[in-house]
């Protein structure tokens, strides 16, 4: 299996978990349909062959599941190996000790809580990439038009 970071350096794969997210947002894992890969390859532009071979590269890594229905073949993210990569980021973002104090104070919340605090989480996670992405494509289109940066 290729290392979860490989696997998610790719910006077609990233987009292609972004949109699926999305997709699956505020809906439970045993409730997410999925997205059917038509339905991928309509909202990102890309080719079937190519949607269909990020999506082998993140089935294989864990990063999304699978249902078959017929000819069919819908996604949906799997977070469960996205926690590898939330853990490794966490002492850049805030250190070991705001983690394990959020850990702890998650500890001791009610269940429910702790559901609304990790949509919260996520949601904010989420907001961040998004708008890292725009600056950096910002930037770039900016720089694209400097002369020598052609």
């Amino acid at each position: 299996m290729a290392d979860i970071f490989d696997v998610i350096a790719d910006s077609t794969r990233r987009d292609i978990l972004h949109l699926l997210h999305e997709r699956g947002e505020g809906i439970s894992a045993e409730e997410d349909a999925g997205t059917s890969v038509s339905e991928i390859v309509a909202a990102l532009g890309l080719s079937q062959p190519t949607v269909s071979k990020h999506l082998k590269v993140l089935r294989e890594a864990g990063l999304v599941r699978v249902r078959e229905e017929g000819q069919h073949r819908f996604y949906s993210v799997s977070a469960e190996p996205l926690e590898i990569i939330e853990d490794w980021l966490m002492p850049f973002l805030g250190g070991e000790a705001v983690a394990s104090d959020v850990m702890a104070l998650a500890a001791s919340l009610p269940q429910q809580a702790r559901e609304i605090a990790d949509a919260i989480g996520h949601a904010a996670a989420g907001t961040t990439h998004r708008v890292a992405s725009a600056v950096q494509a910002v930037s770039k289109k900016l720089g694209a038009g400097k002369p020598g940066n052609e």
